[in-house]
């Protein structure tokens, strides 16, 4: 029987890290501009007008994405580990 021994990692590919660079940048800007909006928010600040919409929709779309990005790196990463232990 000829089976690999659990010290034999696969190695990362560049696409891997560019998604999960990509989904942790997107979380941290959505935790930066939650707090800008609790800041803007006690500050008087008027959200109906300058770069404030686009802060306030970014809360609510980045993490979705981030996520999606996640589970993109998840998906690839166990086709990779498969495809691997199968031999091809």
């Amino acid at each position: 029987m000829s089976t690999k021994s659990p010290g034999e990692d696969i190695p990362i590919r560049r696409i891997d890290r560019i998604l999960a660079f990509m989904s942790l940048g997107l979380l941290v800007l959505s935790i930066i501009s939650f707090f800008a909006i609790m800041i803007g928010s006690s500050a008087g600040a008027d959200f109906s007008s300058g770069i404030w919409p686009l802060v306030g929709v970014l809360v609510y779309i980045a993490p979705i994405v981030a996520f999606g990005l996640l589970l993109a790196v998840l998906i690839m990463s166990f086709a990779r580990r498969a495809r691997a232990n199968r031999g091809g």
